[in-house]
This record gives C-alpha cells, sequence and structure tokens, in this order.
C-alpha cells in the first residue's frame, strides 16, 4: 500500500466531472456554477492476482431466461420496470410522493412467494417502517428490514442473509469509510452506488435505490449516476394530489416511453388500470376553453383534459403559464394562430392546463391545445362528444400523427362520437361505425368546425 495523498478537489454536481480547480462553467457539460469542493484521500493500491477472474463465454452458448425477470405482482409496475435479478434499479421523485410506499408494497408481494428481501432504510427507524408497513398489510417471514448507513456492514449483511430483492433507502444516507467526503456528497453518492452495483452483479441481486431529487426535479447527485445504474424511474405528481405517475427514464430491459398510474388511498398505493377514464374525469360540461385529447405513452393510449384561459390582460406585458406541458410550445402555438388566423392574443394573458396533473409534451397535442385557446378567446364551448388531436406546424398545417388507429380506438371505447384529426392520417384508419372522423389540413379548417358545432 502506497502513501495517502489528501487533497481538495473539485467535482461537478451536474455530470460528475473531477477537476483539481474551482471554474465556473463546467467543460464536460457546460453547466454554470456547479462545482462543489470536497476533500477526498487517493490511495494508490497495488493489483494482486486474483484466483477467481471471469471467464470467457461463447454468445450463443449464453441462454437467456425468461424466469431471471422479477415478478412484482403490481401490474402497473412491471410495465415500467422490465427489471431481471442482477439489476440496479434507481427510482427518484418528490418527497412525499410515494416512493417508499410503492417499494415496500413491493417487498410485500415478492416476499409472499417465499423470497427472501431485505429493506436497509437510512432515514427511518424499525418502528417507523412497522407503521407504514401495518397500513399496507400482513407480511411474511422473508421480508427482512435492516436500519443501517454503513455500505460495508450492508455488504457483509448481504452475502450472509442472501436476498434475492434489495431495497436502499436512500442511497444519500449511505456511505463509504473508504470516502473521506461527508455524507449526501458527490464522492460519496458515486463510490456508493459502484460498490451497490458491483455487489447486484457478482451476486444476482436486483437492488432497488431510492434517490431524492432536486429542485430541477432531476435526482440529486452526479449525472453519471444515471448512466451507471440500469433502469432510471421517476415518480411523479402532486403530493397533495391522489393520483400519480412513474415514468420510466431509461431501461435497459425495457421500453423507456411506459408509464404505471397509481392512485394514493390510505393503505398505500392502488393500481388505475383504465387511466383515461380517471384523467378525464370531472371534465365539466359546457365550459369553455376545454377539450379532451389522446397522448400515448409506451404501449397505452391516455386521454387527457386540456384546459385554456384567455382574457384581456391588464399589463404591457400579456402573462403566459403552462402547467402539465412546454409554456415554450404554447407560445409557439399562440404565435401561428396570431400569425396565420390573425387572433388578437397579442393582447390576452393566456393559461394552459393538462388537468389531473399529467406532464405531457407529445406534439400530437396541439391540435387540442390551439382549439382550446380559440374557444377560450372566443367563448363558444366544445361539444364535450368531440376529442381532437394533431401535430401543428408553423405555417398552420396539421401534420399526421403516429399510432392513429390506436388512439381512435381508445376514444371510441370512452365514449366519444366525433374525432378532429390530421386529414393526412385519414387513408391510416380502417372503417369505424358509429364514430365521426373529421380531417383537417389547418388550424382554419379545425377552428371552423369548432365554431359550426
Amino acid at each position: 500500500m502506497a502513501k495517502k495523498k489528501e487533497g481538495i478537489v473539485y467535482f461537478c454536481n451536474s455530470c460528475g466531472y473531477e477537476a483539481t480547480k474551482w471554474a465556473g462553467q463546467c467543460p464536460a457539460c457546460h453547466e454554470w456554477n456547479t462545482f462543489v469542493e470536497e476533500r477526498v484521500s487517493k490511495e494508490k493500491i497495488t493489483l494482486q492476482k486474483m484466483d477467481n477472474k471471469s471467464e470467457v463465454h461463447k454468445l450463443s452458448e449464453i441462454k437467456s431466461d425468461e424466469n431471471t425477470r422479477i415478478n412484482t405482482k403490481i401490474a402497473e409496475l412491471d410495465r415500467v420496470l422490465g427489471g431481471v435479478k442482477g439489476s440496479l434499479v434507481l427510482v427518484g421523485g418528490d418527497p412525499g410522493i410515494g416512493k417508499s410506499t410503492l417499494l415496500l408494497q413491493m417487498c410485500r408481494n415478492i416476499a409472499e412467494s417465499r423470497t427472501k428481501v431485505l429493506y436497509v432504510s437510512g432515514e427511518e427507524s424499525l418502528q417507523q417502517i412497522k407503521m407504514r408497513a401495518e397500513r399496507i398489510g400482513d407480511f411474511s417471514e422473508s421480508m427482512l428490514l435492516l436500519c443501517e448507513t454503513d455500505l460495508e456492514y450492508i455488504e457483509k449483511v448481504i452475502s450472509r442473509e442472501k436476498p434475492e430483492v434489495v431495497v436502499i433507502d436512500s442511497i444519500q444516507t449511505m456511505y463509504n469509510e473508504n470516502v473521506s467526503s461527508s455524507i449526501g456528497s458527490v464522492s460519496q453518492i458515486r463510490e456508493t452506488t459502484a460498490n451497490l452495483l458491483h455487489i447486484a452483479k457478482t451476486t444476482n441481486t436486483a437492488i432497488f435505490i431510492i434517490g431524492h431529487v432536486t429542485k430541477e426535479g432531476t435526482v440529486a447527485g452526479p449525472r453519471v449516476l444515471e448512466h451507471m445504474v440500469d433502469t432510471v424511474l421517476y415518480f411523479e405528481g402532486d403530493r397533495y394530489a391522489a393520483y400519480r405517475v412513474l415514468r420510466g427514464v431509461k431501461n435497459r430491459f425495457g421500453s423507456t416511453n411506459e408509464i404505471g398510474v397509481f392512485e394514493m388511498v390510505e393503505s398505500g398505493l392502488r393500481e388505475v388500470e383504465n387511466p383515461s377514464e380517471y384523467m378525464i374525469n370531472g371534465k365539466p360540461k359546457g365550459a369553455t376553453g376545454s377539450i379532451v385529447t389522446c397522448s400515448i405513452e409506451g404501449t397505452r393510449s391516455i386521454l387527457i383534459e386540456i384546459q385554456a384561459l384567455v382574457c384581456k390582460t391588464t399589463f404591457g406585458l400579456p402573462r403566459r403559464t403552462a402547467v402539465g406541458t412546454d409554456s415554450n410550445r404554447i407560445n409557439l402555438l399562440m404565435a401561428v394562430l396570431e400569425k396565420r388566423l390573425g387572433l388578437p392574443l397579442s393582447e390576452c394573458d393566456a393559461y394552459v392546463n393538462v388537468a389531473g396533473g399529467m406532464k405531457m409534451n407529445e406534439p400530437a397535442m396541439d391540435l387540442a391545445i390551439v382549439l382550446a385557446i380559440a374557444s377560450s378567446l372566443h367563448n363558444i364551448p366544445i361539444d364535450d362528444h368531440v376529442i381532437a388531436m394533431g401535430e401543428v406546424g408553423l405555417s398552420g398545417e396539421v401534420r399526421a400523427i403516429n399510432y392513429v388507429e390506436q388512439r381512435v380506438n381508445e376514444a371510441i371505447k370512452m365514449g366519444f362520437s366525433t374525432i378532429i384529426l390530421p386529414k393526412v392520417s385519414m387513408s391510416k384508419l380502417t372503417k369505424k361505425s358509429g364514430i365521426n372522423l373529421i380531417g383537417v389540413s389547418n388550424v382554419k379548417e379545425a377552428i371552423d368546425i369548432e365554431k359550426n358545432m
């Protein structure tokens, strides 16, 4: 072992880049004011010969087994997760959103089949976890709890108990004695995650780690953290609302576009099997600036309500506010309406909301947003049985959208009788009975149809 060298280094909070001196802008990710100072000890370790080195295998000799996939018995979680044994999964979300509750429910279901599960908490005591578990239900003897933050001791427990699933709550509370920086620092999070990844791959254990998020909504710690793990899941939604959305951001074993929808109840999180019905429930009848559209998330189609409120501004600079979608996209669509149709939107404040708190940025929502804004401006309500979908270009044209057949079938299933969609997408549809399909080529045609309803 060589002589220890201690010094101060600077890490980028965004990407994990390491530098010997502070800089205003990170040279790797080009973010500003992200460098933090940390004291670390560097040790030069002499590599020793190991007897248990990995062997080289032919790809044709390796057999893939579907039994290696984890069955959590929560359909909405399995849809997003797609996890396998030996994987490292990162679950992020706002405080109080339900991350710990969801994973505790998952542990309960897995332990019912006599599969040993270890829940490691660095934030709560055993009594606190027990109180939360009593609200969820009864747990089997295969469910193990450990309150510890020392990663070295946690590794010994995993080696002794040999669980198939491990939950770490949370990664910011764990520490490695070989890293001299404080708990929750960039160095600790990075090294701890690297050690957990090594444990998962060498012991074939599925490890779930819970991560706190920053005010920007990303997982706290270096950005390289998301590159190290196999799957990244984000829990979205207002902590004061009933619904929750689990979204896959990265997944090496499944789709990255899938979402799982849950409802927070007294006994924990309950699956929402029909999100469309849940999202449009409570839509006001005969109200202006309200229309339903269809969004594709992974393999499922979800109906959502778009609400718009347009009113005369009392200031020189009109306000533009968007909740649940991109505000820049709203500004673009309003500019199209003002330029191509001459609508006096520069004199009005505009507020656009995706009802239910869902966050959607799909281009197929454009036509519904345009119709909702025009409806509020003209004070003309849209028929409650009308649904609109389509992408709007800068020339005011309504462009084609994907999965149009799937979207139309979802609208028919939910009882809508009229569908406004791009004319260029009409040829992709099979004949439908009992439904009025209206194809439009530009926003003027769509708004004229809206006025005549």
